[in-house]
């Protein structure tokens, strides 16, 4: 495996793609550590990881997921966990609609447990739920390392390496070879939501990785 770019992938250019981007010498040093290792390393495969990841984070900034939902929105979010008579008892408490809305699923244990807002989305691709954190642990430190402290996810390091765990595991890679936004856009999001804005960031990364 070659661990480096097999383009002219600069600090200048990570700028040009993402110049809101807080720390972007720190990011730039984990970048040219972490993509190689998953070779994620060609302007494709690169180009389509930084669009994702820059849709998912609103540009590499929101690293933790927002959960301070108005009780109005909380009922078209999640409709069967925040009915009209429950969701005002929730309404603009971001901890306790986690413990709700993700309570005894994805290996969390029950509302009352507190694992929903314990183990809620955080990194560039929101890592989410204790069976995603306890495997995403396993993979990178052989332990239960993110399962203990789960707010490394919202580090860039680690930000970074998670979402790129969840690359490899979902083989995002054969997309990002074939141009495949759209299924790539599925595998992450579930749906095609911010399709054409993944598309646009796509784009404008080929036209500046290639430059």
């Amino acid at each position: 495996m070659e661990l480096e770019f097999k383009f002219d992938f600069t600090e200048q250019k990570l700028k040009e793609l993402l110049p809101n981007i807080p720390n972007a010498g720190e990011w730039y040093e984990s970048m040219c550590e972490v993509l190689p290792k998953y070779e994620i390393n060609t302007v494709e495969r690169v180009a389509a990881f930084i669009a994702q990841c820059s849709h998912e984070s609103g540009g590499f900034k929101l690293l933790q997921e927002n959960l301070n939902y108005k009780t109005a929105t909380l009922t078209k979010v999640w409709p069967k966990r925040f009915p009209a008579d429950i969701a005002p008892q929730y309404g603009g408490k971001p901890q306790a609609i986690a413990n709700r809305a993700y309570g005894g699923r994805m290996g969390n244990g029950d509302e009352a447990s507190g694992d929903g807002y314990k183990y809620r989305g955080r990194g560039l691709i929101q890592l989410t739920g204790k069976d995603n954190y306890t495997s995403c642990s396993n993979y990178l430190f052989n332990d239960d390392t993110l399962v203990k402290n789960p707010d490394l996810v919202a580090e860039p390091k680690y930000a970074l390496e998670s979402a790129c765990w969840f690359w490899k595991k979902n083989n995002l890679n054969q997309q990002a070879d074939t141009k495949d936004i759209k299924t790539m856009t599925k595998k992450i999001n579930g749906g095609e939501i911010g399709l054409d804005d993944r598309i646009k960031h796509y784009n404008h990364a080929i036209d500046v990785l290639n430059d």
